[in-house]
C-alpha cells in the first residue's frame, strides 16, 4: 500500500457546493455539454416562468433566441421580489439566481416541467458567462448583472418600471458548451407540447438568428388533451368516430388528477403518449398501465353487453384493441416517483388502480352513451383482431 493511500483523511477531499459544483460537473446539472445541455439552461428559466402562469400569477411568456448567441425569457407576472425574503435569509432575486432548490416547491402539480434535478435558474446562471435579470414590480424596474454565476453587484433601482414581470437574458459559457447551438426545432417540439399538456398556457419562441429574418411560433391549446390528440394523429388520419373520448379527474387517492383524451383512426398503429407533472414518461409507468387497465376493461364490457363477443369468446386484449389508437395519458401528481437513470417511467403504486377506475368508467359512460359510435369503434377492433 502507498504512503499516499496510508495518509488518506478528510483534507484530502475536496467539497464543492453550488456555482463550483455545477461548474465542475456540468454534465450532472444539464446532462451535457452539447445541444441537450444548451436546452436544459433554457428550461431551467423558462420553467420558472411557466409555473407564473401555471399558478395565475402571469398570463404569458415569451423565449427568444437571441443574435449574439443568448436566450432571453420573459414573463408578465408581479416580478421576482428583490428585497430580503423570510423563507431565504437574502435577496429574493439573488437566491433565485445563485442557489439550488429556490422557487416552487418540488413536486407541485400545479408546475410545469420541473428540471433535471430540480436545482432550478441557478444553474444557467452558473453556466453563463453573463447574466442580466430584469425585474418590474410595483412600478420599479430593478436590474442586477452576473458573470459565470457571480453578481457583480446587488440589484439596482434603474428607473420607473411599465407593467410588471421578469425578463432573465443569459448568454451560455462558451468556454463550457463551446460552439454547441439551441435547435430552434428542438425548443419548438417542447414548448408546443408544455402547452397542450396545460390548457393556461401562453408561449411564444422566437428565433432572431437568421440572417434573413426571425421566425417564430405561438402556442396556446384551450383544448389541451383533446388537440394534443388531433396533433399526433396528423393531417392524414382518418378517424373511426368523429369525437375524441376526453375526460378530467381528480385522483384523491394519489392526492393529484389525471387528464385523457383519445380516438381510434383507421390505421393499425398505436400512439398513446403519457405524461406525469407534464414531463414525458416514454417508458410509461403506472398511469400508462393504469389507462390500459381501463381501456381493456370497458372495451370488452361493453362488447359483451352489446353481444359483440359471445360467452365464450376470450377477450380482447390491449394490443388489439390499441390498434388505430391514439391517446394522451396526462397526470398531475404532488409526489411523483419516478424510476430509471431518465426518469422515463412513473412509479406511483396507487396511480395504476386510480386512472385505471377513471377510464373504465367514462371511456364505459361513452360507450354506453353512444351507442351508434360504439358498435363502430367495437367492430372496427373485432375485424383487426380477427385478420
Amino acid at each position: 500500500m502507498s504512503q499516499d493511500a496510508i495518509t488518506y483523511d478528510a483534507a484530502r477531499i475536496e467539497v464543492l457546493e453550488g456555482r463550483e459544483a455545477i461548474r465542475k460537473r456540468p454534465g450532472m446539472y444539464v446532462g451535457s455539454t452539447g445541444e441537450r445541455g444548451l436546452h436544459q439552461l433554457v428550461f431551467e428559466v423558462a420553467d420558472r416562468a411557466v409555473n407564473e402562469v401555471l399558478a395565475g400569477r402571469a398570463d404569458s411568456v415569451d423565449i427568444a433566441l437571441t443574435s449574439d448567441g443568448g436566450v432571453r425569457v420573459a414573463d408578465d407576472g408581479p416580478g421576482i421580489p428583490v428585497e430580503a425574503a423570510e423563507d431565504t435569509g437574502g435577496p429574493g432575486l439573488e437566491a433565485l439566481l445563485t442557489r439550488p432548490h429556490i422557487g416552487p416547491k418540488p413536486g407541485d402539480r400545479h408546475s410545469g416541467v420541473l428540471s433535471r434535478i430540480g436545482a432550478g435558474p441557478c444553474v444557467t446562471n452558473a453556466l453563463s458567462s453573463h447574466l442580466t435579470a430584469e425585474v418590474r414590480r410595483e412600478g420599479v424596474r430593478w436590474v442586477q448583472e452576473y458573470a459565470c454565476g457571480v453578481a457583480l453587484a446587488p440589484p439596482k433601482a434603474v428607473g420607473p418600471a411599465t407593467g410588471s414581470g421578469t425578463t432573465i437574458t443569459f448568454r451560455p459559457d462558451a468556454d463550457i458548451f463551446g460552439t454547441a447551438q439551441c435547435s430552434f426545432t428542438v425548443l419548438t417540439e417542447h414548448f408546443r407540447e408544455l402547452a397542450f399538456l396545460n390548457r393556461g398556457l401562453d408561449i411564444s419562441l422566437t428565433d432572431e438568428r437568421p440572417a434573413g429574418g426571425s421566425r417564430s411560433a405561438r402556442f396556446r391549446f384551450p383544448g389541451g388533451a383533446r388537440d394534443f390528440v388531433v396533433f399526433i394523429e396528423g393531417p392524414d388520419a382518418v378517424p373511426v368516430h368523429p369525437h375524441i373520448v376526453s375526460f378530467e379527474q381528480e385522483l384523491p387517492l394519489t392526492a393529484g388528477a389525471v387528464e385523457v383524451a383519445l380516438r381510434w383512426s383507421d390505421s393499425r398503429e398505436e400512439q398513446v403518449r403519457s405524461f406525469a407533472n407534464s414531463r414525458p414518461t416514454p417508458e410509461g409507468g403506472t398511469h400508462a398501465e393504469g389507462f390500459r387497465d381501463g381501456l381493456v376493461a370497458a372495451v370488452n364490457a361493453s362488447a359483451r353487453q352489446r353481444g359483440l363477443l359471445a360467452k365464450a369468446d376470450p377477450d380482447l386484449g390491449a394490443d388489439r384493441i390499441g390498434e388505430g389508437l391514439t391517446a394522451v395519458v396526462s397526470v398531475s401528481l404532488e409526489h411523483p416517483e419516478y424510476g430509471g437513470a431518465t426518469c422515463g417511467t412513473l412509479n406511483n403504486a396507487t396511480a395504476r388502480a386510480c386512472v385505471g377506475r377513471a377510464v373504465r368508467e367514462h371511456l364505459g359512460t361513452w360507450l354506453e352513451e353512444q351507442p351508434e359510435q360504439a358498435t363502430i369503434v367495437i367492430g372496427r377492433i373485432l375485424r383487426g383482431a380477427r385478420h
